[in-house]
C-alpha cells in the first residue's frame, strides 16, 4: 500500500538569470543585492498575499524560457520526474542518514538525483486547488555544477533566503550557488559551485570527518561545521572559504581528570532559537549522552532583530548589574561589554537606535577572555539534583543527534540514541554567556586592525562551580548571572522500538512541525514517527495549579519495514512543508524515485489530546465531571460564548419609567443607563459572537468538511456491503440445498445391510491376525512334510524291493527294514492326527467368527 496524497503551494518566480561571476565577492554582492528590502516584482509570492484569506495563483515569470502555455500541472507525487523506476545506487544506500530533499521555504521543491549527479528545481503550489493537494509543474529546471562532482551526495541543505544549497557527502563539501547562468540545453541551468575548507577536511594528510553541517539560522552565508577533531567551526562564504571566520576547540575534560573516551567524542550540534541567549547559543552532543553549551557564538555580520537584542541588553542591568553578589556583577558586566561592542546601536539607543527593525553583528571578541564550555548539563527534579541514570537497561549504544526547538516559553532538546530511544528535556533556567578569564583568544586582524578570524579554547566549567538551580516556578533570585548552566527537566523517553534489521546503523533524523512546534517527526530506516508533547513546564505554568506531566503520543506516520508489501521502499529524502493558511504536510523521496505526500492534520491532534484528557480523568461525582468536562471542550469555542450574555442587572428602585418623561432630565438619565447595560452585555456578546466565528469559520468549515467527507464514504461503503450482501445470501441458499442433499445420501446409507455392522476391536483383531498367520503358514508346512514324507516312502519302498531279490535273507536286514517301516507308519498316524486336530481348529474358529458376524448385523 502506498501513502501518497495531494499536496501544493503557489508557482515561484524564475529570477532574472544574472551573468557569469568572475568572483565569490561578485557573487555575494549579487546575492546581499537580492537580500535587499526592495519591492518585490508583480508576480512574486508577496503580490499574491495582498488579499488576506483568499489564495491567488502565479503565472511564470517572463525570465522563464518554457512558454505558459506549455507549462503543465501534476500533483506532486505523479510528477513526471518520479515516475522513473530507477533505484538509487548501492553505494548510496550504505549511507547514514540521508536527506536529498530541500525547499526553500516558499514555492521551490529541490531534490538531488543521485544517478544523474544533478539537482532538479520543481516549483510547487501548497493547497491549490484543493487544500489538501500539492501540484508541481512540469517540465522542471535540472541544475548542474560548472565542474562534477568527484563524491557521492548524501545530504543537501538551503540557506534561509534560497540562494545557496550544501551538497554533503563522505568525501566532500560544496556550495552550489543556485542563481547560474542558462545552458545551451534547454531547462537547464549551470551553477557555480565552490569547496569549503578543502584544506582541512579533505586534505590527504589528516582523517578529520565532518559529523554534521548546518547554515546558521541568522545569517545567509555562514555555516556551522562539527568535525571528528573535536572542533566546532564558522565558515563565511562572503570571505576566505578555504579558513573558518570562528574556531571553538572543545575541551569538556578539565586537565589531569580522567574520563572514558566516549565523554571527550563529539557527535553532534544544533544552534539555539530566538528567546534570550538562546539565539546566541550552540548546543554539543557527545556520545555519552552529555550536553554542552558555548555562548555568545555569533557569526560576523549575521543579522537580529532589535527589540530580542534590548530585552538581554535590558535583562543584564536589571538582574546582573543590581546583584548583590560580585560574581553576578562581574559576568553581567561583562556581556553588557561584549552586547556594546557587538551591537553599536545599544550605545546609541536614544538617537537611531530607536528607530531600527534588525541590527547587524559587528566582528568583536574580549582580548582576555574564552567562551566557556558550559556543561555537562545535569537533571534536576523538584529543585534537587539528579545522578546520571545507569547507561545499563536503559540506553542501547551511543548518542547520536540532537535537536533544539523552542515553543512558546520552553526550551526543547531532543537526543537520540543509536537503540532507539529518544531522551526529551527542556531547560529549566534561562541560558547566560560565560567566559573564562586568563584563556585570551587568538585574533586574526586587518591592516585595519579589523577582526578576521576568531580562534579560542573552550574549557568546561569546574564541577565545584555546578548548581541545582532554581525550579520553573522558582522566582530568580540567587542563581541569575553566576556562571553556573542550566539544569535539564527530564519530560520523557520514548523507545520507538525499532526494527532489529536496523544493527544500530542509521541514526535518527529530526525535524519540528512547522506549525505545531509540540509535534515532532523521526524519520529512521523503519519509516516515520510523530511525537506530540502534551506537557511544557513553562507553557503551562500559568493555569494556576500544579498540572500532572503527561507522556508524549507517539504515531507511526509511515512504514518503510522490509518483508512488507504494504509499506514503503526506504526513505532518502524527508521534509515538512506548511503555508500561511494553517495546512501542513510531509514528503518523503524513496529508494525507487517515488514521492510520498502526506497531508498532517493540526486541529485532529488538538481534538485527540482533549479526548485523551476526558478518558483519563477519573468519575466522580456529576458537578465535578461535568466541570472537567467543561474545562476540557475544544476551544473552537470559548467557554463565555457557551454560557450566554451575562444578565442585565437592572438599576436600583426608583421611579417608574412611565411616570417619568423622555424629554426630561430622568428620563434621558435613565435611558442612557439602559442603553449602556444593553451595550455591555448584548453588544458585546454578539460582537464576540462574530468575532469567534470569524476567527475559526476556515476551520469549522473544514472539519464540517471532513466529516461530509468521511459520511460519503460510509454511505459508499454501505453500498458496497448491499451488493455484496446479495451474493452473500446466494451462497447462504447454495450452502443449505448441499446440506439437505448430504443429509439425505446420510440416510440411504444408514438403511444399507451392513450400516450397523461395528467394527472389531483390538483383542479382536490381534486374535484374527494370528490365526490368519496360523491358516496361511502352519498348515502349509503340515501339506509339505507329509508330501515329503510320502516321497521317501516311496523312495524307501522303490529301494528296498530289488534289495530283497539279491540280497540274502537275513534276520538283521529284515529287523532293519521292519523298525523304518514302523517309524514311518508312526510318523504320519501322529501328521495325521495333527492334521485333523488342526483342521477341526480352524473350522471352529471360522465358525466362531461367521456367528459372530452374524450375531453384530442382527
Amino acid at each position: 500500500m502506498r501513502f501518497s496524497f495531494d499536496l501544493s503551494e503557489p508557482d515561484s518566480h524564475q529570477s532574472p538569470t544574472p551573468s557569469p561571476p568572475n568572483s565569490l565577492d561578485v557573487d555575494l554582492r549579487e546575492l546581499n543585492r537580492r537580500k535587499s528590502p526592495t519591492p518585490p516584482p508583480s508576480n512574486s509570492l508577496a503580490d499574491n498575499s495582498t488579499a488576506p484569506g483568499r489564495r491567488q495563483t502565479r503565472s511564470p515569470s517572463p525570465s522563464n524560457s518554457t512558454p505558459k502555455a506549455e507549462l503543465q500541472w501534476f500533483p506532486l507525487q505523479n510528477h513526471p520526474l518520479f515516475s522513473s523506476t530507477a533505484a538509487v545506487s548501492s553505494a548510496s544506500a550504505e549511507r547514514m542518514s540521508p536527506n536529498l530533499m530541500a525547499w526553500d521555504g516558499a514555492s521551490r521543491l529541490y531534490f538531488w538525483d543521485l544517478n544523474k549527479k544533478c539537482l532538479h528545481r520543481v516549483s510547487i503550489r501548497l493547497g491549490e486547488p484543493d487544500p489538501s493537494s500539492i501540484i508541481a509543474a512540469y517540465p522542471s529546471k535540472l541544475l548542474q555544477a560548472e565542474s562534477p562532482l568527484i563524491f557521492e551526495v548524501n545530504k543537501i541543505s538551503i540557506n534561509i533566503n534560497g540562494s545557496a544549497l550544501l551538497l554533503v557527502g563522505s568525501e566532500g563539501l560544496r556550495v552550489m550557488y543556485l542563481y547560474g547562468r542558462s545552458s545551451l540545453e534547454e531547462n537547464t541551468i549551470i551553477c557555480r559551485t565552490v569547496s569549503i575548507g578543502s584544506e582541512i577536511y579533505f586534505n590527504r594528510n589528516n582523517f578529520i570527518r565532518i559529523l554534521q553541517i548546518s547554515w546558521h539560522p541568522y545569517s545567509d552565508t555562514h555555516l556551522g561545521i562539527l568535525s571528528s577533531d573535536s572542533v566546532f567551526r564558522i565558515f563565511d562564504l562572503s570571505a576566505d572559504i578555504g579558513q573558518p571566520e570562528q574556531e571553538y576547540y572543545l575541551q569538556p575534560v578539565e586537565p589531569g581528570s580522567s574520563r572514558n573516551a566516549a565523554a571527550i567524542c563529539p557527535v553532534d550540534f544544533s544552534f539555539g532559537g530566538n528567546h534570550l541567549w538562546d539565539k546566541f547559543s550552540v548546543f554539543i552532543l557527545f556520545t555519552d549522552g552529555s550536553t554542552y553549551i558555548i555562548c555568545p557564538v555569533v557569526p560576523f555580520g549575521s543579522v537580529y532583530l532589535w527589540e530580542s537584542i534590548c530585552e538581554i541588553y535590558n535583562d543584564a542591568h536589571t538582574f546582573g548589574l543590581k546583584s548583590s553578589n560580585p560574581k553576578a556583577v562581574n559576568n553581567s558586566n561583562m556581556a553588557i561589554s561584549w552586547l556594546e561592542a557587538t551591537f553599536p546601536e545599544l550605545v546609541r539607543q536614544s538617537g537611531d537606535g530607536g528607530k531600527l527593525y534588525a541590527v547587524k553583528a559587528q566582528p568583536f571578541a574580549l582580548l582576555e577572555s574564552s567562551v566557556s564550555l558550559q556543561g555537562p548539563l545535569h537533571k534536576v527534579s523538584h529543585g534537587t539534583a539528579q545522578d546520571s541514570e545507569p547507561r545499563t537497561g536503559l540506553w542501547e549504544g551511543r548518542a547520536t543527534s540532537i535537536l533544539y526547538n523552542l515553543v512558546s516559553k520552553d526550551s526543547i532538546l531532543v537526543t537520540t540514541w543509536s537503540g532507539g530511544q529518544l531522551q526529551l528535556d527542556a531547560l529549566a533556567d534561562e541560558i547566560q554567556p560565560v567566559w573564562k578569564t586568563g584563556n585570551a583568544p587568538r585574533l586574526c586582524l586587518d591592516s585595519s586592525n579589523r577582526i578576521l578570524g576568531v580562534a579560542m579554547i573552550c574549557e568546561s566549567t569546574p564541577k565545584n562551580d555546578h548548581s541545582v538551580g532554581k525550579k520553573p516556578d522558582q522566582p530568580e533570585n540567587h542563581t541569575v548571572w553566576l556562571g553556573h548552566p542550566p539544569p535539564l527537566l527530564r519530560l520523557a523517553i520514548v523507545d520507538l522500538a525499532l526494527p532489529d534489521y536496523n544493527n544500530n546503523k542509521s541514526p535518527i533524523s529530526m525535524i519540528f512541525d512547522p506549525l505545531v512546534p509540540e509535534r515532532i517527526f523521526c524519520f529512521h530506516s523503519g519509516g516515520i514517527d510523530a511525537i506530540i508533547l502534551h506537557f511544557l513546564p513553562f507553557t503551562h505554568q500559568n493555569s494556576g495549579k500544579e498540572k500532572q506531566m503527561r507522556t508524549p503520543s507517539v504515531f507511526s506516520v509511515l512504514s518503510t519495514c522490509p518483508g512488507d508489501s504494504s509499506t514503503l521502499a526506504p526513505l532518502y529524502g524527508f521534509l515538512a512543508l506548511a503555508d500561511s493558511f494553517g495546512s501542513s504536510w510531509i514528503l518523503g523521496l524513496t529508494s525507487s524515485n517515488e514521492c510520498v505526500v502526506l497531508e498532517v492534520g493540526t486541529w485532529n491532534m488538538l481534538l485527540t489530546d482533549v479526548m485523551n484528557r476526558i478518558m483519563e480523568t477519573g468519575v466522580g461525582e456529576d458537578d465535578e465531571v461535568e466541570e472537567t468536562e467543561m474545562d476540557m471542550m475544544p476551544t473552537i469555542i470559548s467557554k463565555e460564548l457557551l454560557a450566554g450574555p451575562k444578565a442585565v442587572l437592572l438599576p436600583p428602585s426608583g421611579p417608574s419609567l412611565r411616570s417619568v418623561s423622555s424629554d426630561s432630565i430622568d428620563g434621558r438619565s435613565m435611558l442612557h443607563q439602559y442603553s449602556k447595560l444593553f451595550h455591555e452585555n448584548y453588544v458585546e456578546y454578539a460582537h464576540k459572537v462574530y468575532f469567534e466565528l470569524q476567527h475559526h469559520g476556515s476551520h469549522l468549515k473544514r472539519i464540517i468538511e471532513n466529516q461530509n467527507a468521511r459520511l460519503r464514504d460510509m454511505e459508499q461503503k454501505l453500498l458496497e456491503v448491499e451488493t455484496k450482501q446479495e451474493k452473500i445470501d446466494d451462497h447462504m441458499n447454495r450452502a443449505v440445498r448441499f446440506h439437505s442433499s448430504i443429509e439425505e445420501r446420510l440416510l440411504k446409507l444408514r438403511r444399507l445391510p451392513g450400516a450397523h455392522k461395528r467394527p472389531l476391536s483390538k483383542a479382536e483383531r490381534d486374535f484374527k491376525l494370528e490365526l490368519d498367520k496360523f491358516t496361511g503358514l502352519d498348515l502349509d508346512a503340515l501339506h509339505s512334510t507329509i508330501e515329503a514324507l510320502k516321497a521317501r516312502l516311496q523312495r524307501h519302498v522303490h529301494f528296498d524291493s530289488p534289495n530283497r531279490q539279491t540280497q540274502r535273507p537275513g534276520r538283521r536286514m529284515n529287523i532293519k527294514v521292519q523298525d523304518n517301516v514302523s517309524e514311518l507308519k508312526s510318523a504320519l498316524a501322529k501328521l495325521s492326527l495333527i492334521n485333523s486336530e488342526n483342521s477341526r481348529k480352524v473350522k471352529l474358529v471360522e465358525s466362531a467368527l461367521r456367528n459372530k458376524e452374524i450375531g453384530v448385523i442382527d
